[in-house]
C-alpha cells in the first residue's frame, strides 16, 4: 500500500503544469465576476474575526490566556479557515470537472491537489492579516515559532487525507456535499478556536484532544503566542492520525477512482 502511494506520488510532478492550471481555474471560478476579486479572501475572515471578537470577548468575556483576543482568535481562525476551505473545495473537485474526467485520462488526485493549493493561496492571503496583527500588538518571533513548520505539515497531511476521502464519496453520494458544511461547523465548535483549551474540563481533556484539529490549533497557540513547545505526545498522536488519514484516504480514492467517471 505504501509503495503504491509513493509510486503514484512520484508520477505527479509530470503533471505539475496540469495541477497549476487546475488551481488557477479553481481560483478564477471562485472569484469570477466578483468586483472585489480575491479581496474577498481578506474580507470574510476579517468580518468573522470582528463578529467573534465582539461576541466572545466583550459579551461572553471568554478568557484568552492573557493574549489580546483578536490575536488569540486569529491564531486559530487562520489555520481553521485553511482546513475548512480545503475540505469544501475538495468536496466538489471531481463533480465540477465531470465532463473532463469522462473525456481524457489524467491522475484524478491532481484535482484534489489543485483544491489544496487553491486553499493554500487563500491561506497565504489571509496570513497578511495575521502578520499585521502581530505587528500591531508588538509580538516578536521567537525560536518556538519554528514549531509552526511541523505543525503546518501535520495539518496539511491530515487535510489532504480527508480531501481524498471526500472527493470520490461526494461524486458517488451527493449527500456528502450537503453534510460537509454542517460537519465543519460542528467540528469548529468542538475545537478551541473561540475559547482556550484550558476551559475544557480536565477529566475529558485527553478525549477532547483525540480531535487532531484541537491538537493542531492548540499547538499553534503554544508555539506562537505562549512561546512554549507544544505538547509533543498529543502532537505525535495527531501526526499518526494524519498519516493514517492520508494512506487510508488514498486507498479509498484509488478504489473508487474507476467508478467516478460513471457517476460524476
Amino acid at each position: 500500500m505504501q509503495a503504491g502511494l509513493l509510486t503514484e506520488l512520484s508520477k505527479l510532478p509530470e503533471y505539475r503544469e496540469l495541477i497549476v492550471n487546475f488551481t488557477l481555474r479553481e481560483i478564477k471560478a471562485k472569484y469570477k465576476q466578483a468586483f472585489l476579486g480575491v479581496t474577498w479572501a481578506l474580507i470574510q475572515p476579517l468580518v468573522l474575526m470582528g463578529m467573534l471578537t465582539v461576541v466572545f470577548s466583550y459579551f461572553a468575556k471568554v478568557p484568552s490566556d492573557g493574549v489580546p483576543y483578536p490575536l488569540f482568535l486569529f491564531a486559530a481562525l487562520l489555520p481553521w479557515q485553511y482546513f475548512a476551505s480545503a475540505l469544501n473545495r475538495a468536496t466538489g473537485s471531481l463533480v465540477n470537472q465531470a465532463a473532463l474526467i469522462t473525456k481524457i485520462y489524467f491522475p484524478r488526485e491532481s484535482l484534489v491537489l489543485a483544491s489544496l493549493v487553491a486553499a493554500l493561496v487563500d491561506f497565504a492571503i489571509i496570513g497578511i492579516v495575521y502578520v499585521a496583527l502581530l505587528v500591531y500588538y508588538q509580538f516578536a518571533p521567537t525560536l518556538t515559532w519554528l514549531w509552526v513548520i511541523p505543525i503546518f505539515l501535520i495539518q496539511t497531511v491530515f487535510t489532504l487525507g480527508l480531501m481524498l476521502y471526500l472527493a470520490p464519496l461526494n461524486a458517488m453520494y451527493r449527500d456528502v456535499g450537503q453534510a460537509i458544511p454542517l460537519a465543519i461547523q460542528v467540528w469548529m465548535y468542538a475545537t478551541p478556536i473561540m475559547y482556550p483549551a484550558s476551559l475544557v474540563p480536565a477529566a475529558i481533556r485527553p478525549f477532547y484532544f483525540l480531535n487532531p484539529m484541537a491538537v493542531i490549533i492548540e499547538s499553534y497557540r503554544s508555539a506562537m503566542l505562549r512561546n512554549e513547545t507544544p505538547n509533543l505526545a498529543f502532537l505525535a498522536g495527531a501526526a499518526a492520525l494524519a498519516l493514517l488519514a492520508l494512506f487510508s484516504g488514498y486507498h479509498v480514492f484509488k478504489r473508487l477512482e474507476t467508478r467516478i467517471a460513471d457517476v460524476a
